[in-house]
C-alpha cells in the first residue's frame, strides 16, 4: 500500500513538472492562434504601456491561422533568416565533424596531448560574456566581423563537443587497441574502425547538442553582425507593438519546431551526452 502511494505521488509530481515546463509553449501556441484584436485586448496594457490589468485566456475565442499565413507566405525576411540559420547550423556541424572528432580522439588516446587538453578545457569554462571583447578584437584583426564566417569559425572550434566526445573515446579499453595494433592496424585504422564505431554515441549526442546550440544562437550574432540580413532566425522577433504581437508568438513557435524534432529523434543520445558532460565535470 505504501509503495502504491509513493508511485501515485511520483506520478503527480512528474505531471506537475511537465505542466510547468510546457506552460510557456502552450502560452506561445495560444497567442499564435489568437487574432490581433484579441491579443491587443489581452496584452495591450502591457505592450503599449497603458493602464489596466493583464488578461489572458489559454483558449482563443476565435482561433485563426492568419499570423502563420503572413509569416510563411508574406514575410521574405523570415525565410532569409531561416536559411541563414540552416546554413549556419549545417556548416558548423560539418566543421565539428572534421575538427572535433579527430581532436577528441587525439586528446583521449595520446598522453602527450593531455596537458594541451587541460588548457583547451579552460576555454570551455570561460563564458562568452568574458571572452566577448577578445573575440571581437580577434575577428576584427582577421577581417571577419559582420560576416558569416565570423560566427561559424568560433563555433566550429568550440570546446564542448570535443569534451563530450573525449568522455566516450577515453572509455575504450586500451587492450582493444593493443590487440588491433598486433594485428597490424595503423593509427588511422584504429581511429576509423574502432574509435568512431565505439564512440558513435558520444559523436551523435555532441553533434545533436551542437545543432540545438547553433539554432538558438543569439548573443554572438548580436555582437558580431551588424547586417541584419545575416542574422539567424532566432533574432527574427519584430519589435513588439500592438500590431505585431501575433507575429512574435508565431515566429517563436516556428523557431521551436526544429529543436523539438531533434530532441524527439535523439532524446536517448542527448541524455547520454549530458550525462557524460556532468560526469566529466
Amino acid at each position: 500500500m505504501k509503495n502504491e502511494i509513493q508511485k501515485v505521488w511520483k506520478w503527480l509530481f512528474g505531471i506537475i513538472v511537465v505542466l510547468i515546463f510546457c506552460l510557456p509553449v502552450v502560452f506561445l501556441l495560444a497567442g499564435s492562434l489568437k487574432g490581433t484584436k484579441e491579443l491587443t485586448d489581452s496584452l495591450g496594457a502591457v505592450i503599449a504601456g497603458k493602464g489596466g490589468d493583464l488578461q489572458w485566456n489559454f483558449f482563443p475565442a476565435y482561433p485563426t491561422l492568419r499570423h502563420y499565413v503572413k509569416v510563411l507566405l508574406d514575410s521574405p525576411q523570415f525565410w532569409t533568416l531561416f536559411w541563414n540559420s540552416v546554413k549556419l547550423t549545417s556548416v558548423t556541424v560539418l566543421g565539428q565533424i572534421l575538427i572535433s572528432i579527430p581532436a577528441a580522439w587525439g586528446f583521449a588516446r595520446y598522453r602527450f596531448t593531455h596537458a594541451i587538453f587541460r588548457i583547451y578545457m579552460i576555454l570551455m569554462m570561460i563564458p562568452f560574456q568574458v571572452r566577448m571583447i577578445s573575440e571581437y578584437l580577434l575577428l576584427q584583426r582577421m577581417d571577419l566581423l559582420d560576416s558569416f564566417w565570423g560566427i561559424v569559425l568560433p563555433a566550429v572550434f568550440s570546446a564542448y563537443p570535443v569534451f563530450i566526445m573525449f568522455q566516450f573515446f577515453v572509455s575504450i579499453p586500451e587492450e582493444v587497441l593493443d590487440a588491433a595494433r598486433i594485428d597490424g592496424a595503423t593509427e588511422w585504422q584504429l581511429f576509423v574502425r574502432i574509435g568512431v564505431p565505439l564512440g558513435k554515441t558520444g559523436i551523435i549526442s555532441s553533434l545533436m547538442l551542437s545543432v540545438l546550440e547553433c539554432w538558438n544562437m543569439i548573443e554572438q550574432p548580436m555582437v558580431f553582425l551588424d547586417t541584419k540580413s545575416l542574422w539567424p532566425v532566432a533574432l527574427y522577433v519584430p519589435q513588439i507593438t500592438e500590431n505585431g504581437i501575433g507575429i512574435s508568438f508565431t515566429v517563436s513557435i516556428l523557431v521551436l519546431i526544429l529543436p523539438f524534432l531533434v530532441f524527439l529523434a535523439g532524446q536517448e543520445y542527448i541524455q547520454k551526452g549530458i550525462a557524460a558532460f556532468m560526469k566529466g565535470e
